[in-house]
């Protein structure tokens, strides 16, 4: 598993992970939207800690500098 997810676009996801999480935790959204919305934050703090994106990977994509 090769890093493929730079430093900007890991602060990118974790910050929008973050802020779907707070609009979650304060009740803006509710039913089958807040599900999507715990996944996708879920996803996005994965691949923000561990710099691995399988999207990325499919598409031979990387925003890491030294690749």
């Amino acid at each position: 598993m090769k890093k493929n997810v730079g430093t900007i676009d890991r602060i990118i996801r974790i910050i929008a992970a973050l802020a779907i999480g707070i609009a979650l935790y304060v009740g803006a959204l509710t039913g089958t939207v807040a599900v999507v919305a715990g996944i996708v934050t879920a996803l996005l703090l994965l691949t923000g800690a561990v710099s691995f994106c399988p999207l990325y990977a499919a598409l031979k994509i990387t925003t890491r500098k030294d690749a």
